[in-house]
């Protein structure tokens, strides 16, 4: 027990260092020193500053679970879910804002960069987005979503909105990125919801009422 607790709070001090210096700026001397440990009792519980960083990316992951996932699936299955799964994803990255999101920055340390931090990374990642791709397709069975509806390509827009918030509310200090997300998320579920998807969210029903209907692609 001495053992795995030690190493959780290793871990919470690594998660901390990576969020602020990126997954590259973390080395067993930067952690023995911010833990007060020696390296050596550092190292004994990683073997490696590969291992490290894949055990921080995986307890961020547990983390982003958590706080994302396991909440949003106790909403209804259909929008209600899939808009938990996105309020919840957004309100995260914007509590990241100063200090940054271990997917997105180190995407950006690792995308040319073959090897297991990468593909420890690139596997938690996709994890993700197949969860979200899931969560739309299951939006499709429930009738809130068209017919036609593609789940990848949904999945695509939705994901671009976070990555356009993290850019411009972290490089560009955009005030008003919270906003503008928020705005273009309703302006995907207008485009892809049915009556009974807005029905199924609150207020959904008036905005249903108002909302022009759209002929089907094809």
């Amino acid at each position: 027990m001495k053992g795995q607790q030690t190493r959780a709070t290793i871990l919470d001090a690594a998660l901390a260092l990576a969020a602020n210096m990126g997954l590259e700026g973390l080395s067993i001397g930067a952690l023995a020193e911010v833990t007060r440990m020696s390296k050596s009792g550092v190292f004994a519980h990683f073997g490696s500053r590969e291992e490290l960083q894949i055990s921080v990316i995986r307890e961020y992951h547990a983390k982003f679970e958590e706080d994302v996932f396991y909440p949003a699936m106790r909403e209804p299955r259909g929008l209600p879910r899939l808009k938990a799964l996105f309020d919840r994803w957004m309100r995260r990255v914007s509590m990241e804002i100063d200090s940054g999101c271990i997917y997105i920055s180190g995407a950006v340390e690792f995308d040319d960069r073959p090897g297991p931090v990468r593909d420890a990374l690139a596997t938690m990642v996709q994890a993700w987005q197949d969860a979200l791709s899931r969560a739309i397709a299951m939006a499709v069975a429930e009738g809130h979503l068209r017919p036609d509806t593609d789940p990848q390509q949904m999945m695509f827009e939705v994901h671009g909105l976070i990555l356009a918030l993290h850019h411009d509310a972290r490089f560009l200090r955009n005030p008003v990125a919270t906003e503008r997300v928020r705005i273009g998320f309703e302006r995907v579920i207008d485009y892809y919801a049915t009556p009974a998807g807005m029905q199924s969210l609150s207020g959904g029903a008036t905005r249903a009422a108002a909302r022009p209907q759209r002929k089907s692609r094809g």
